[in-house]
């Protein structure tokens, strides 16, 4: 276990040091974030109760196409410097890339998701929810991110391989994260604006779970393949 490990956290601190250095990737995603956040509160009445059914949409709206954005980056940045080729020919188990790259592209997401989730909520003059219901939404969060950026991740390195990789990406991943976006939206749906919410979106977040574990252990096994292609 260890040496995966010790590359995978080398691999996520050298993309998260160069990402603090440059601040490109991060400053395009919030950028796009916040721009589909105050075009939507602008087309929308946000006092009108039957909009904060298409806030918690609008969550995972924002997510895809800021993950996408992140995601394209990722390996294209390696190819254009050979860095990617660099660490292929390295000592290193190929799946120890996958869980940098991993770990690095869901810090990223996540970072937007912290700034865009509260800027959403203020704008649609949407009501937090209890103390108990924000426990499962952090929770809904993370598990729709992680199956999200498993998937991405590994089709983010295929796509690289192509002349147009970022128009590439998004035929690949769509089909593949539909359910989990489905699951993601349906359980923070419930838990945001249902009563007993938490307790009927368990069953959406097992599925959420199940997926998580299948897609990351594909991703884990398959990268080295997809590194050669």
């Amino acid at each position: 276990m260890k040496h995966l490990l010790a590359p995978a956290l080398a691999i996520a601190r050298k993309d998260l040091y160069a990402e603090w250095k440059t601040k490109q990737t991060i400053t395009t995603m919030l950028i796009f974030s916040g721009l589909v956040i105050v075009t939507f509160s602008f087309a929308f009445d946000p006092s009108n109760q039957a909009v904060s059914a298409l806030v918690p949409g609008m969550i995972w709206v924002i997510t895809i196409f800021a993950g996408i954005l992140g995601l394209n980056r990722s390996f294209t940045t390696e190819k254009q410097h050979d860095h990617l080729h660099g660490m292929m020919v390295a000592p290193v188990d190929p799946s120890g890339i996958y869980i940098g790259k991993f770990l690095a592209n869901l810090v990223f997401v996540l970072l937007v998701q912290v700034v865009s989730i509260p800027l959403l909520f203020l704008l649609f003059d949407f009501q937090v929810p209890a103390y108990s219901s924000i426990l499962y939404f952090l929770l809904i969060i993370f598990l729709g991110t992680f199956g999200f950026i498993a998937v991405g991740t590994l089709l983010a390195a295929l796509a690289s391989h192509a002349k147009s990789s970022e128009m590439l990406l998004p035929i690949l991943l769509f089909p593949l994260v539909t359910p989990v976006i489905i699951a993601a939206v349906q359980a923070t749906r419930l838990v945001l604006t249902e009563q007993e919410g938490a307790a009927a979106a368990l069953s959406w977040m097992q599925l959420m779970g199940a997926y998580d574990v299948i897609f990351f252990a594909a991703g884990f096994l398959l990268f080295e393949y997809v590194l050669e292609v």
